[in-house]
């Protein structure tokens, strides 16, 4: 098991904000997860999110997206009882960043809602398009749609917002529960991964710029974002 994976379940009560995304055992998107695994059992979160050699990519993309969100969740189900509609009336990443949300189906015209508003409207339409067969395939041999890099890249940009909501607005309660080293630990290996593959635009990475260039002058997982 990972070094990543080890530290969340390090967390009180593991309490996860949406159900945790099984990959099927036996298939080669299992053989992919512990190969990640592995590699993160190292260290090395750079050298973790490279592609192995001789591998699909789309297969790798979906196995750690499948990751990301199971990860994320289980970080922002640490701090869901300080995220409150009172608190958070707005899902925001500091005072410059305010995040709508409209998923073009349901809800087509983007809408103002409270950070934890957004976060279920948001972690529910990933678990929809995760558990979606067509997009997301678990069986051996069942190509992925054209769109399929398309699609990633839209679900990790929004997962992104839940580390910049939770850096921003809930950092001082990560504190106060011990768990400032697990966060650092996640959003690295996010942030080495999307930056590997350019899966997220620069300009939606900008509410956490600072700590990510702190990062890359040095790889610690001690990290404070500064006020």
């Amino acid at each position: 098991m990972s070094s990543a994976r080890n530290f969340l379940l390090g967390i009180r009560g593991v309490k996860t904000f949406k159900p945790k995304k099984n990959i099927p055992d036996g298939g080669r998107q299992q053989e992919l997860l512990q190969h990640a695994a592995a590699t993160l059992g190292s260290g090395n979160l750079k050298l973790a999110v490279m592609l192995p050699e001789g591998e699909d990519l789309n297969e790798w993309l979906a196995v750690n997206t499948v990751d990301f969100f199971n990860q994320i969740s289980m970080l922002y189900g640490t701090i869901t009882d300080f995220c409150t509609k009172t608190s958070c009336p707005r899902m925001s990443a500091g005072p410059k960043y305010e995040y709508q949300w409209a998923d073009g189906v349901y809800i087509k015209k983007a809408v103002r809602c409270s950070a934890p508003e957004y976060m279920d409207y948001m972690m529910t339409w990933v678990q929809h398009q995760l558990d979606n067969e067509v997009l997301f395939p678990s069986k051996i041999g069942v190509p992925f749609p054209r769109n399929f890099l398309s699609v990633v890249k839209t679900i990790l940009k929004r997962l992104f917002r839940v580390y910049a909501h939770v850096y921003h607005q809930h950092f001082g309660h990560v504190v106060e529960l011990g768990e400032e080293a697990h966060l650092n630990t996640s959003f690295k290996h996010f942030i080495f991964f999307v930056q590997e593959f350019c899966l997220i635009d620069k300009r939606e990475l900008e509410p956490l710029q600072e700590l990510m260039d702190r990062l890359s002058k040095k790889d610690s997982t001690c990290l404070t974002p500064h006020k």
